[in-house]
């Protein structure tokens, strides 16, 4: 296990009804908060609720709206602009990822003196940032507790990461109740996108790390339970409540004790969602299969073990490599099951087209900046066009 330091500063708070009650936390921190939503007609009825709240607790509030998947600069630079000009002391993200991002994008830029594009591409240190609370309605991401904000850069057509512990929410607030009217696609994109968290911090080889390894196999396992459940019942809300929980355990770093983690099918998801706005959690149910195809030879215990402890096939130890590739399939059959996309074609991506692939790779090299990710296998121009075509 590694050396690590870990600080976690986000209260979560769960149950029915919590988001009512949003105004008493906010009050500890400020007097006026900008609300960030998306702006959809579904979400009028809970941020009633929350302006309700926010009256009775003698809190100002703007609203900022017009946020959409896979973020962009201009909202955030825009959003800084709205808080300056109206005084504003605290953020309220009201969502998922997207607009928790896009929020803290926000507090962190109304704090910064210099260019606010430069703190995701690493050129300026941040400054500090306003407090920032959620109320979370689309658990997928896990940024309602992570120390990280992914906004698109239009200007460079990618994807840039500004990891902090500092602009990790003052808290969470979880109902499961919330998620209730999600599509079901987006529900299981959702899961898909947490599974997907926790098994980039278990496939390591960093050793020793027992611990953080079994919760992280009980967190996919749980996902995939809940998945099942709310395949038959999208209002079942013991499932809806797993999920919840586990979209903030999954990204918070808790599963990434003392390990160096495996980010290598985020950055190529990253590339396609940055290049036809495929939705995040379907472009990792399309590369993750293709990146462990490529990957499970050189680490056969590490995936026989996952195949055995999470997938629930036999541990054959005199053909570990039929367990793992038995694992992998398994998987694979999940994603069906729950209706997400296993190959490129299914995302709109033709794998034959060589300039389609080669801006592909270009681009989940531009993601990761000036570092290469990956623990198993480097995300090398050569490995990410070999993974990209198994997932044809």
């Amino acid at each position: 296990m590694e050396n690590y330091r870990y600080d976690n500063h986000t209260v979560l708070i769960f149950g029915k009804d919590s988001h009512k009650k949003v105004g008493e936390e906010i009050r500890r921190y400020g007097k006026k908060a900008l609300i960030v939503f998306y702006g959809q007609p579904y979400e009028r009825p809970i941020i009633d609720d929350i302006e309700k709240s926010l009256g009775e607790n003698d809190i100002a509030y703007e609203e900022y709206t017009g946020i959409k998947p896979n973020p962009e600069m201009k909202p955030v630079l825009k959003g800084i602009k709205v808080v300056k000009e109206k005084n504003i002391d605290f953020i309220l993200a009201v969502g998922g990822g997207s607009v928790i991002d896009t929020a803290k994008g926000i507090g962190a830029g109304a704090l910064h003196k210099g260019e606010v594009r430069k703190l995701w591409t690493g050129e300026e240190e941040l400054e500090g940032t306003l407090p920032v609370g959620v109320v979370v309605t689309f658990p997928a991401t896990g940024s309602e507790s992570s120390s990280t904000s992914t906004i698109t850069d239009e200007k460079a057509g990618v994807k840039l990461g500004l990891v902090n512990d500092a602009i990790r929410p003052v808290f969470a607030v979880q109902n499961p109740e919330l998620t209730y009217t999600l599509p079901a696609y987006q529900t299981f994109c959702g899961i898909t996108d947490m599974m997907s968290h926790a098994m980039e911090r278990y496939f390591s080889r960093t050793p020793d790390t027992n611990l953080v390894d079994r919760m992280g196999e009980a967190l996919i396992k749980t996902c995939m339970n809940a998945a099942t459940v709310l395949l038959e019942d999208p209002e079942n809300y013991a499932a809806r409540s797993e999920v919840m929980l586990a979209a903030a355990l999954a990204h918070n770093d808790l599963l990434g004790f003392g390990k160096e983690a495996d980010c290598v099918s985020h950055a190529v998801g990253m590339a396609i969602s940055s290049y036809n706005d495929t939705a995040h959690g379907a472009t990792l149910s399309v590369i993750t299969p293709a990146w462990m195809k490529y990957v499970y030879k050189d680490n056969l215990e590490l995936f026989a073990t996952f195949a055995a402890n999470v997938m629930g096939v036999y541990f054959d130890a005199n053909d570990p490599e039929r367990t793992a590739r038995e694992g992998i399939y398994r998987l694979e059959q999940f994603y069906k099951r729950i209706g997400m996309p296993t190959k490129l074609s299914e995302v709109g991506i033709d794998g034959n087209d060589e300039k389609v692939m080669d801006t592909l790779v270009e681009m989940a090299g531009l993601q990761m900046g000036n570092t290469v990710w990956g623990s198993l296998v480097k995300a090398t121009p050569e490995n990410c066009r070999n993974i990209l075509e198994l997932a044809k």
